[in-house]
């Protein structure tokens, strides 16, 4: 029990007069004295129940969470009308008196305070409907499914019900549903369903909200329901599903955030919640919520002034409500793209907006300190008379009660203490909810004419260019379907976009690649809505669209990427390259296991979003050509990695697993050979990989479909082909080829380790060697990886005969241009000219098997710069030559990168590379001894 500081006189009068009155005889009870002084309603439920005060002294009842039934032992359909209202209202009084105890002279913590009455509330709910049914059906029969099962009456709670997250003295929120119109069967008389659920729900309600000689339940409000008050007082799930798909609007989309079934479990739950939840989460970045959240909260500011409210703490600004607004605006805003969003609870919420890093941590913690004390204020403003209030109190006695419940010395002591928590609330409102929006300055006239009448004139020269392409965008518009709020919106925000490429001094080439996202998301008009909401997104937006038309082409292709404009320190700031296999785990740990389809889409957009955030950087020079592969590489890795657990998951649910393995010891490697081996990954590469184990056939997986251990490695890697090569909305997610494994395209798909080794002991051509200098493990347990680099360096370390490789890499390289190469005279192809990157390729896998029986040293790593560097060192070429290759290498890169990223393709004009042509054409023939 509590030892709070002494009671204000008064109050201590107060509390001894009506101990006295109640129990005489008794010694004083101190806390039974604080309750009865602060609470009018405590006082009127232990005159009414005076056997209650002895459960409040148990240690053990007050600990106790229990939630027995109020008609424990009772057969429901004995209990006529009169008795069950009042089982059910004395129950009430004795845990409501329960729960003023816990709060008022214990100190309980008020989430568990709230968290405790929504439980007893459920408890409630559930029992007068579970009464209210079998009263209908003793006389009508009842509704039965298919399989003769009764169809119970679902009740959603709404609001603070639904969150479990009750007041102590609340209306509550309902919504009725029933899943199937059938007919009832086993009563005098066949019913319609509809007629049979109104009937329990009209003896529900009244069972709660009718006031009797013992009080009330609960104030019940239906007016939440579709259509309102007009609407029927049940539905069938078909009858809300058409609804809310039809007429559904963004206030009952914000109510339904937080809906949640009251009673038992039963398997028409997940039916029912499946069918809500595409009306509530939409499955992109909705930011269309936003205005509509903010047009709600003007309308509550308007009615609180309308109604001179003062010192309300759920309504006013700062208040309950704005917490409330700010942490379901975040969730709906998210919550179709992030799963673990979609939860009733306003705390669990806030939990996970921290976890997503939507918000920061300390704004979390201090959304949710001041969230609790407000309700806690809130809750002990209603206990102290069973009212449902959140009005500080205007009367001596309940403000002595105020301050002494959160220790202030007087009544203006508590008003600022509450008045500087709301102001810090206010202050996160503003930032996520805002203000309303301001209509555009003045200056800003030219940019609306120009939207409204292609008018031009205030661009720079040359405006030709731009006169056209804003008229077809127009034209276009006027044949597609945006709905009026779609056009409102264009209308706000064509002005400002205009004004931002004028900012960027933009040529017409990237309004028309802006003008492509904006056709993809035309008829989206959450999207729409975070351009105009956003004004630093639409910044963002034109910015890098004016710096890379890949990025632009990017986005169109995936328009979810938008969401990733709206913080620039995010967006210019890539994950550090040791990070992105965490970052990918994290990620996942939202998913659950079983769900493919939202694995594999989540894959594509955790690759496309990072894909942006590296092509920001490299677009605005953050990072260096060297830095942005090592950055898509890393990244490709961290992918091969979480698609190789989802895979292996899959492939063991349905086998079992190999002997000897487990989750973190597969027996499984990813071999990654060409630009993933030599870290060299761009932003539209395949990734040539080639699968292997350790497991022979002869061994089998322990599932109940077991498999040998051969063919299950061959299940496994099918599996990974098609998490990686099947197109989803999102695309694919990397091209896979596996074209380099043994065999090629008519080997296995996955092949045993020792069996690869053998190949290329025996078999492999040398162009099959040349392409193992640029391979290496990228997945693997230390066993394996140690062993490929083992036959690795075997392989590259035989004794060559000189003349046979330099004829087999000659011809192979001339094979290659004649086939690859598109340049000219006047124009150089980067890659495959001659004097490119692919000279330089077959310059450095030549020097590894030319020399590396001589020089192991040449066989440790797998991309052409430390090769090229340790070529030099051990002298087969010169310092001068190494100097020569590497900075053409890093030069042909560099523009194939910047080309790449305005989506030109990979010729460039000869002139512009004349002097790294000539000294790599020169070092070809020195290497070959032509």
């Amino acid at each position: 029990m509590s030892n709070a500081i002494q009671l204000p006189i008064q109050l201590q009068k107060l509390g001894l007069k009506r101990y006295e009155q109640l129990y005489p005889q008794h010694p004083i009870e101190s806390e039974v004295v604080r309750l009865l002084a602060l609470s009018d309603f405590a006082w009127r439920c232990i005159q009414s129940q005076p056997d209650l005060k002895s459960g409040l002294l148990c240690e053990d009842e007050i600990k106790s969470r229990d939630i027995p039934s109020p008609f424990e032992n009772l057969t429901l359909a004995d209990i006529n009308e009169a008795q069950c209202h009042q089982i059910l209202r004395k129950y009430r009084e004795k845990y409501w008196l329960k729960v003023a105890f816990l709060d008022l002279c214990c100190e309980n913590p008020i989430a568990d305070s709230i968290e405790y009455i929504s439980q007893l509330a459920d408890k409630l709910i559930q029992s007068a409907n579970e009464w209210a049914h079998a009263q209908v059906a003793t006389l009508n029969g009842e509704p039965v499914d298919e399989q003769g099962q009764s169809l119970p009456l679902m009740v959603l709670g709404m609001g603070k019900l639904g969150g479990k997250e009750l007041n102590y003295s609340s209306d509550i929120d309902l919504i009725f549903a029933y899943p199937r119109s059938v007919k009832t069967q086993g009563g005098r008389k066949s019913i319609e369903a509809q007629v049979f659920y109104t009937k329990v729900a009209q003896k529900l309600i009244a069972a709660l909200n009718q006031t009797t000689g013992d009080g009330q339940v609960f104030r019940v409000d239906m007016r939440l329901r579709p259509f309102g008050e007009s609407g029927p007082l049940v539905m069938s799930f078909n009858a809300i599903e058409d609804y809310y798909q039809e007429q559904g609007r963004d206030w009952e989309r914000y109510a339904m955030l937080k809906s949640r079934l009251i009673g038992k479990p039963n398997h028409y739950g997940d039916e029912f919640n499946q069918l809500l939840k595409p009306f509530v989460y939409r499955r992109y970045i909705d930011f269309s919520v936003i205005e509509s959240l903010r047009k709600m909260k003007l309308m509550i500011a308007q009615e609180v002034r309308r109604k001179r409210l003062t010192n309300n703490i759920k309504l006013g600004a700062g208040g309950i409500r704005e917490v409330e607004f700010i942490v379901q605006a975040l969730q709906m805003v998210r919550g179709g793209r992030e799963a673990n969003l979609q939860t009733q609870s306003l705390l669990n919420a806030l939990n996970q907006l921290a976890l997503n890093q939507v918000i920061d941590d300390d704004e979390a913690k201090e959304l949710k300190s001041n969230y609790l004390y407000l309700r806690k204020v809130e809750q002990y403003l209603q206990i102290f008379d069973d009212q449902q209030t959140q009005t500080l109190p205007d009367d001596e006695i309940n403000q002595q009660r105020l301050n002494y419940l959160i220790s202030q010395p007087d009544f203006a002591g508590s008003v600022n203490e509450i008045e500087q928590v709301m102001a810090q609330v206010h202050n996160e409102f503003i930032q996520v909810i805002g203000e309303e929006t301001e209509p555009l300055d003045t200056c800003e006239g030219a940019f609306i004419s120009a939207w409204d009448h292609c008018d031009v004139s205030f661009l720079n020269e040359p405006k030709d260019e731009w006169q056209e392409p804003l008229q077809d965008f127009k034209l276009r518009l006027s044949k597609v379907k945006v709905g009026n709020r779609g056009r409102e919106i264009l209308d706000k925000l064509m002005p400002a976009m205009l004004k931002q490429l004028s900012d960027f001094n933009a040529r017409a080439i990237v309004f028309g690649t802006v003008c492509q996202i904006l056709n993809k998301i035309i008829s989206r008009t959450a999207y729409l809505e975070l351009l105009y909401e956003n004004p630093g997104t639409l910044k963002q937006l034109v910015s890098l669209c004016c710096h890379s038309k890949w990025i632009g082409e990017h986005i169109s292709r995936y328009p979810i990427l938008l969401d990733e404009l709206i913080d620039p320190a995010v967006l210019y700031k890539p994950t550090p390259l040791s990070a992105y296999k965490d970052e990918i785990r994290q990620y996942f740990l939202r998913i659950e296991h079983d769900d493919l389809e939202l694995q594999m889409e989540s894959l594509r957009q955790f690759k496309q979003t990072h894909q942006l955030r590296i092509a920001a950087a490299d677009a605005t020079g953050v990072l260096d050509v060297m830095k942005v592969s090592d950055h898509l590489t890393a990244l490709a890795e961290a992918i091969v990695e979480q698609a190789v657990n989802i895979a292996w998951h899959n492939t063991v649910k349905r086998f079992g697993m190999p002997p000897n393995t487990d989750n973190e010891h597969k027996g499984f490697a990813v071999i990654a050979y060409g630009k993933t081996g030599g870290f060299e990954v761009g932003y539209d590469s395949d990734l040539d990989l080639v699968f292997v184990h350790n497991h022979d056939g002869s061994s089998q997986t322990n599932g109940d479909k077991a498999i040998d251990s051969r063919q299950f490695y061959l299940k496994l890697a099918q599996r990974l082909m098609h998490l990686f090569n099947t197109r989803t909305a999102s695309g694919i997610l990397y091209e896979l080829d596996t074209r380099l494994r043994p065999e090629g395209a008519s080997g296995l798909l996955a092949i045993n380790l020792e069996s690869f080794n053998h190949y290329q002991q025996t078999q492999a051509w040398t162009w099959e060697h040349q392409a193992l200098v640029r391979a290496r493990i990228i997945l693997g347990q230390n066993e394996l990886a140690e062993r490929f680099s083992q036959i690795r360096k075997n392989i590259l370390c035989q004794a060559r005969e000189t003349a046979v490789l330099k004829d087999d890499v000659i011809k192979m390289r001339e094979k290659m241009r004649g086939h690859l190469a598109k340049g000219n005279t006047q124009l150089f192809d980067l890659k495959q000219d001659a004097g490119g990157m692919a000279d330089i390729e077959f310059i450095t896998q030549y020097l590894v098997l030319k020399n590396a029986h001589d020089s192991e040293q040449l066989s440790v790593f797998s991309d052409n710069v430390r090769i090229l560097t340790d070529a030099a060192k051990i002298g087969c070429i010169t310092k001068e030559q190494k100097q020569q290759l590497i900075k053409a290498y890093i030069d042909y890169r560099s523009c194939y990168h910047v080309l790449s990223l305005d989506q030109q393709g990979k010729l460039v004009e000869r002139e512009q590379f004349l002097q790294d042509i000539t000294n790599v054409t020169a070092i070809w023939k020195a290497v070959f001894e032509l």
